[in-house]
């Protein structure tokens, strides 16, 4: 009996260590923030438990399509003896835009473990459809292909179908002398199967601005209206510009380039090959013309506390005290808060009283770069020591600059300060209470600090110095003999001449980018990788887009050809070349095959999923091969 009450006490103790209490319910929206109008696209509403009777809202401004069509998840895993599990229910309904504008879907609801739950509502931007360019009308008449551009774009589309071009873009074209604007260079695709940017870049110097590259994180190709069309854009660079000078200033054009995949007539080698099509990579150069910007000089009668900010901002001052003792500190604050060449701005001086020693103010930077320039604060702490009693005044701080807004200068100014000094305990002076006179500043005494510092002895020791009995020996002598010289430089130049080969090494292999590349292949597929998997319950086209970049562009650095050059013919011949056993050549061709094929059509996350973990797995089974 013992023993069974002692085996249900242990089963009951593991069960309870098992046990992980349920999630917190989670019950959220999700949909695209832009659609096209009579395009089709989903909402989602998910919860992490079961439940029931989900309400939708009203789907005032879209066209009710299908739905809602429910999907189910768990999952259970054992950790360290501990249970761990999951579950998501989904529900999807199928929408339309009707009209172009922005529109809210208000949140649903739902019953789980007895409550009711509400969603968050989603925001949609509906973009207008595609209209037909009239040049493309006009051109279709006349048997001829059209062309599309604009200012800020170079590059032409082979057909009316499809284009891909690079736009510069500035925030402003008329600025004052030191007022921010922003260049960003954003890349256009529409009816083009876009692989990946190459190498090849040539950007702009901007001479006359000073220049600060923008932060992008994470960049993802988002929808974009245009010209009266769609287009999946995303911006590639990005810099924030401060004119120097006043004059017409011109930034010099951009080039960059494109990689597309292109469907080639070759004769098909396999039935999947008739089926799926054949690609090859065609690389395009896309030209953004140059852009002047007018800028226009500071007005004159600058005041003569003028700091250089063009922008807006405030002031706000304070002090520490204003009542202290003599050889106590006093600081003196100023904030200067607002948007602009914060960067830039000179620290005002202040015009300390006779009798105080002042030191170098302490600046605290507290601003982030956007692109209408910097915004935030700038906090200057002034510290001083008043060193004689009395009553002093701190003198107004004028802090001048240029407003954007009103086109003017504004002075701002803080209060004068009263500060009063007494006299410190022991100090003797002749300053009265209340007066504004002060005695020079108390000097001490030269006092001896410590007595175990001694000049240097350099006379040569006799034999009846301390030293030489100390010793026994001059003390100038080297303590080891010519030979351990000798091996001492021996090792030295023995370990100079192998600093100096590993330097050449290291040069050499960076020179040669090619084996950079094949060095680093399986880093770079690892982090598209990662971005895949981010996407395997997001857009389809750019997941596949992302597995394609992983295999194409790992292929490409360990086989050292450009990306280009590769097709899946030459990839599976150079593959054989290399030793490598032909059903890993299949399986490489089929996650490429399914890639391609799979962007633009429906698919489901078990799908996705299963390319992804095929992708990962050829890889890695490369990585092992001596390619």
């Amino acid at each position: 009996m013992k023993r069974f009450l002692l085996i249900l006490t242990l089963c009951i103790v593991y069960g309870a260590s098992c046990i992980v209490f349920a999630d917190d319910v989670v019950f959220r929206a999700e949909a695209p923030s832009k659609v096209i109008a009579g395009k089709p696209f989903q909402l989602t509403y998910s919860v992490n438990q079961r439940a029931r009777d989900l309400e939708a809202p009203d789907f005032n401004g879209f066209e009710f399509l299908a739905g809602p069509y429910t999907s189910q998840s768990s999952s259970t895993s054992f950790v360290n003896g501990r249970r761990t599990s999951s579950f998501s229910l989904t529900y999807t309904f199928t929408l339309m835009g009707l009209d172009a504008g922005t529109f809210t879907i208000g949140p649903a609801t739902i019953t789980a473990d007895g409550q009711r739950y509400t969603s968050n509502g989603v925001r949609i931007t509906v973009l207008p459809p595609d209209e037909e360019p009239q040049q493309t009308r006009s051109a279709t008449s006349s048997g001829q292909s059209g062309t599309s551009g604009d200012s800020g774009t170079s590059a032409t589309s082979k057909s009316a179908g499809s284009d891909i071009f690079v736009r510069a873009i500035v925030s402003k074209t008329n600025v004052y002398e030191q007022e921010a604007l922003q260049l960003s260079y954003r890349l256009y695709v529409a009816g083009v199967d876009f692989a990946q940017m190459g190498n090849t870049v040539k950007l702009p110097e901007c001479t006359g601005f000073l220049k600060q590259e923008l932060e992008l994180g994470d960049r993802q190709f988002e929808l974009e209206h245009y010209n009266n069309r769609n287009y999946q854009a995303v911006t590639l660079v990005s810099y924030l510009l401060y004119p120097q000078h006043s004059g017409d200033i011109q930034i010099d054009p951009a080039q960059f380039e494109a990689i597309l995949r292109v469907q080639t007539r070759a004769q098909a080698r396999s039935i999947f090959d008739d089926f799926f099509g054949t690609y090859e990579n065609v690389s395009r150069m896309l030209n953004a013309p140059a852009i002047t910007v007018h800028v226009k000089d500071l007005p004159a009668g600058k005041p003569s506390s003028y700091s250089g900010g063009v922008g807006h901002f405030t002031l706000t001052p304070s002090i520490s005290t204003t009542n202290i003792k003599a050889n106590e500190a006093v600081t003196l604050t100023l904030n200067i808060q607002g948007a602009g060449n914060m960067k830039l701005l000179k620290t005002p001086s202040i015009d300390w009283p006779e009798g105080f020693e002042p030191y170098d103010p302490k600046v605290t930077n507290n601003y982030k770069m956007s692109g209408s320039g910097y915004s935030g604060s700038k906090t200057i702490e002034y510290l001083a020591i008043p060193r004689e009693a009395g009553t002093y005044t701190i003198p107004s701080v004028a802090f001048s600059y240029f407003d954007i807004s009103e086109g003017k200068y504004k002075t701002l100014t803080t209060p004068e300060y009263t500060l009063n000094v007494q006299r410190a305990a022991g100090q003797s002076g002749n300053a009265e209470e209340g007066a504004q006179t002060y005695t020079a500043v108390n000097k001490e005494n030269i006092k001896e600090l410590g007595t175990d510092i001694r000049y240097i002895n350099t006379s040569e020791p006799t034999p009846d110095s301390p030293t030489h009995q100390l010793t026994g020996s001059p003390v100038h002598q080297f303590p080891g003999s010519p030979k351990v010289i000798l091996l001492i430089d021996l090792v030295m130049l023995l370990l100079s001449f192998i600093i100096y080969l590993l330097h050449r090494k290291f040069a050499r292999e960076n020179a040669d980018q090619t084996h950079v590349r094949y060095k680093r292949a399986n880093k770079v597929a690892q982090k598209r990788l990662k971005a895949a998997q981010q996407l395997l319950s997001g857009d389809n086209q750019l997941f596949y887009a992302e597995i394609e970049k992983a295999a194409f562009s790992y292929v490409s650095d360990r086989l050292r050809i450009p990306t280009a050059d590769l097709t899946k013919d030459n990839i599976a011949e150079l593959l054989h070349q290399k030793g490598i056993a032909d059903e890993l050549i299949q399986q490489v061709n089929e996650v490429l095959s399914t890639a391609e094929f799979a962007r633009y059509a429906p698919t489901t996350g078990a799908e996705k999923q299963a390319l992804y973990d095929a992708t990962a797995n050829i890889i890695n089974q490369l990585e092992s091969q001596k390619i």
